[in-house]
């Protein structure tokens, strides 16, 4: 099914009790994935032993934020039984080179500290031996001599002058600094009626999945070079082969990395394990063998990754009515103790639609990314746009305050209206299709917004806090990877070296029982792709599901790829079901033309349809989908001359709109744009001011639904990311630089805590870019919910003077709040 700019808007009201039939034509069926993972029986990495004479490695890490390595001791650990090798900062040094950055900057990267430790659990040495408990009893005789150095992990504090600089060779603490101006700010500032201004602090979190980090990686010297073998439940993308390859000092043909089908979990974290391969790696080479290591819950809260900690300045340029005129914006990116890649995009994901959903003509925009003694950044669930939507929903509500209006109403003032699709960001984001006046409407109608704000009256009347909060957000999916290109000004861009496009990639075949197999190099991890892609491709091709089967692990030697490739910014839905569908128009007119064959009659009166190749209109004249099938495996004499009798076809989809940025730095960060709306109901315990969620309504359109079933389960896991970050989750460090590390006191949302009422109800607004009309779906709500709850939050303690400019939030910050203001 294509889709148009022109086609129509289809609601799908989608209550809890009632899944619908799949807009692709075929009732949802049940994930594919889940019965060897209920039953006991997923493959996962630790479960596997892919490469004989395995040995296992343990880390040794830095108890310091920051200090000066003096020396480091591996003798005794080296002497230790069943020890087979132990590296340190000198064999680091020797034989790998710095990670290459996404930008020019002093502030060298190696998978150990090398000349310091600049963060808590940063590894310093490996010890490899025949299994863990031998590895980790050696590791503790390794002796390091530190020489402890002053820390600093405010933001602020870094980017003072005579704060303690974390990199000798950088002139400060600031990795990149840009301003970017697009628009008539100055002149709407100067017209406004009111100019509105706050600062917000969003939290470092982070992703906390069930498997943590695992490596199994070889290091063989051959006579063409070194050649390495990794195995690990990364998930892309894979700009991290020429990155690991760089360091390395190898040929990105001389690295192999293969992930198994069963990963459990990510939520983006995955994205950044290359400093491990690399370790491991070179661990393998010291040893001589194949080296595992599996992170455990400590190491991965200390020291894996996280999302970045923002300080956000919004100031806003309001007419009387509440339309928001303009907008500038400072962002300070708090990036931890190095630049590791990608960073800083977590500054520019969002770029195209840093005005979120509505109409804002001008914006000017500084972006910082600045190093402290903290764990180094990554991509966590929503990558950028929580920390965005924090900021930019929450000056929406004080919008409100300011012109008199109610939350909601000022939104929809403000919202792209519907016959400007595609709308033009002033950044150079195009939103492709959307009805987010619709999709108000369906909110409104759905939550009763009218009784509801009724009923608060009535509870305030008796005493009670309750509070109402709406959130909405543009979902960007399918990222374009030349947004990252905006960390560079103009001037130092090298000439034919751009960055754009997402490109995805997937080969299908058929064999000559007429099975086709469907191979995707997306990388799920739960996901259900799988499901899915077997769902598209039988409905292209007219087969029973089980005729279908597709496989998602991923080998880089075998599997098609490109530097774009995995599974993040909610790329699936619109890329890999696009390129499924010109693969599969392959596949089904080389089928046309062998059954035509047998059929004598024309391939362009053919179609397919339940599992058979048939005359259009003459329904009896058939022959079974596997019988062309064989024809092409077995007699491809009989097919017509110069027919290529080819029966596996791959096909990479490239959207032309993911162009490079331009020389003004605009740039259509993402291909789509889908759309959230949301409202939750809470109320807060006078006594204990423990916060319950009452009610939340969420409306989505994530253009065309290709499984409502695991659209769903999309929903709720965002939602349960983004309860995390709203009410649990923080990752605090201490002035000395010294971290949260165990789930006593990095509290995660267990399933009593993300249950609460909840209604969801779908818009269509079929993309025009995608062939299926899809878009993304997987971040929406982790981006729009912290600050729903925070909306509605603030909205329950406004009439106590309170206003809500952080998270997390429980009772302990309400305490605080409620007494600052006796």
């Amino acid at each position: 099914m294509d889709a148009t700019a022109e086609g129509p808007v289809r609601p799908v009201t989608q209550p809890l009790t009632r899944m619908p039939a799949s807009t692709t034509g075929r009732a949802s069926g049940s994930r594919i994935e889940d019965p060897p993972l209920v039953t006991g029986q997923g493959r996962f990495l630790d479960d596997l032993d892919p490469l004989p004479g395995t040995l296992v490695a343990a880390i040794v890490r830095s108890p310091h934020a920051h200090a000066k390595i003096r020396k480091v001791d591996l003798d005794r650990a080296r002497a230790h039984p069943g020890v087979a090798a132990v590296i340190g900062p000198e064999e680091v040094l020797e034989t790998l080179k710095p990670f290459p950055l996404s930008l020019r900057t002093n502030m060298p990267y190696y998978p150990t500290g090398t000349d310091r430790v600049r963060y808590v659990g940063e590894p310093v040495a490996v010890v490899v031996a025949t299994d863990r408990y031998t590895a980790e009893d050696a590791a503790e005789l390794v002796r390091v001599d530190y020489e402890v150095l002053p820390a600093v992990v405010d933001t602020k504090k870094a980017e003072e002058s005579g704060s303690v600089t974390l990199h000798e060779g950088a002139d400060s603490n600031v990795a990149s600094d840009r301003s970017f101006s697009f628009g008539a700010v100055d002149d709407a500032f100067a017209r406004a009626e009111h100019v509105v201004s706050a600062e917000y602090r969003f939290p470092r979190y982070s992703s906390t999945p069930m498997e943590c980090y695992s490596v199994v990686a070889e290091w063989r010297d051959e006579s063409t070079g070194p050649q390495i073998t990794a195995y690990a439940n990364f998930h892309g993308p894979f700009s991290i082969v020429p990155i690991l390859a760089g360091a390395l000092g190898i040929t990105t043909a001389q690295l192999r990395l293969i992930v198994p089908a069963d990963n459990g979990g990510s939520f983006g974290i995955k994205s950044g394990m290359y400093p491990y391969i690399a370790l491991m790696a070179l661990a393998s080479r010291h040893a001589g063998r194949p080296v595992r290591w599996t992170e455990d819950r400590i190491e991965h809260l200390l020291s894996s990754s996280a999302g970045s900690d923002r300080i956000m300045r919004f100031q806003a340029a309001v007419s009387e009515d509440g339309s928001v005129e303009a907008l500038d914006v400072d962002f300070q990116e708090n990036v931890g103790a190095y630049l590791r890649p990608p960073e800083p995009a977590t500054l520019y994901r969002c770029f195209g639609n840093i005005t979120g959903a509505y109409r804002i003509d001008a914006v000017r925009l500084r972006s910082r990314a600045v190093v402290t003694n903290k764990m180094p950044t990554g991509l966590n669930r929503g990558f950028g746009g929580q920390q965005l939507y924090f900021g930019l929903e929450r000056l929406m509500d004080k919008v409100a305050s300011t012109v008199g209006k109610d939350p909601l109403e000022v939104r929809r003032i403000n919202l792209v209206p519907t016959s400007a699709f595609p709308y033009a960001t002033p950044t150079g984001g195009i939103y492709d299709s959307g009805d987010y006046e619709k999709a108000f409407a369906m909110l409104m109608e759905s939550a009763q917004y009218e009784t509801l704000r009724a009923e608060q009256r009535a509870a305030r009347d008796r005493g009670e806090i309750m509070g109402i909060g709406v959130a909405a957000i543009v979902e960007p999916s399918a990222t374009n990877i030349g947004y990252i290109a905006l960390a560079t000004p103009q001037d130092e861009r090298v000439a034919g070296r751009d960055k754009s496009g997402s490109t995805e990639h997937v080969r299908v075949s058929v064999d000559p029982q007429g099975v086709v197999s469907v191979l995707l190099g997306t990388v799920p991890q739960g996901q259900g792709h799988a499901t899915v892609a077997r769902q598209i491709v039988a409905d292209q091709l007219g087969l029973p599901l089980e005729q279908v089967v597709p496989k998602v692990d991923m080998d880089t030697a075998t599997t098609p790829w490109t530097i774009t490739t995995g599974s993040y910014s909610s790329r699936f839905s619109p890329l890999l079901t696009s390129a499924l569908v010109e693969a599969t128009d392959r596949i089904a007119a080389t089928i046309k033309v062998a059954a035509s064959v047998l059929l004598a009659a024309d391939p362009a009166q053919l179609e397919l349809v339940e599992g058979k190749v048939r005359v259009k209109g003459e329904p009896e004249r058939s022959v079974l989908f596997r019988h062309a099938a064989g024809l092409i495996h077995w007699d491809p004499g009989s097919l017509p001359d110069a027919f290529e009798a080819q029966l596996n076809a791959e096909a990479a989809f490239t959207p032309p709109e993911s162009t490079a940025a331009s020389r003004t730095d605009q740039i259509n960060s993402s291909l789509c744009y889908g759309f959230v709306v949301e409202l939750a109901v809470v109320r807060i315990d006078p006594e204990t001011f423990e916060i319950t969620i009452d009610k939340v309504v969420s409306v989505h359109d994530p253009g065309t639904v290709l499984n409502p079933v695991l659209l769903e389960g999309q929903i709720h896991g965002a939602m349960a990311h983004g309860l995390g970050g709203a009410m649990y989750e923080e990752l605090f460090y201490s002035e000395a630089g010294q971290p949260t590390s165990t789930f006593m006191d990095y509290l995660v949302p267990t399933s009593a805590e993300a249950t609460f009422p909840l209604v969801t109800e779908h818009l269509e607004t079929p993309s025009p870019l995608s062939r299926l009309g899809a878009k993304g779906a997987g971040e929406g709500s982790s981006m729009s919910f912290p600050v729903l709850v925070a909306n509605a939050v603030a909205d329950a303690l406004a009439p106590h003077g309170v206003d809500i400019t952080s998270l997390p939030l429980h009772g302990n910050v309400i305490h605080g709040l409620l007494s600052s203001q006796n």
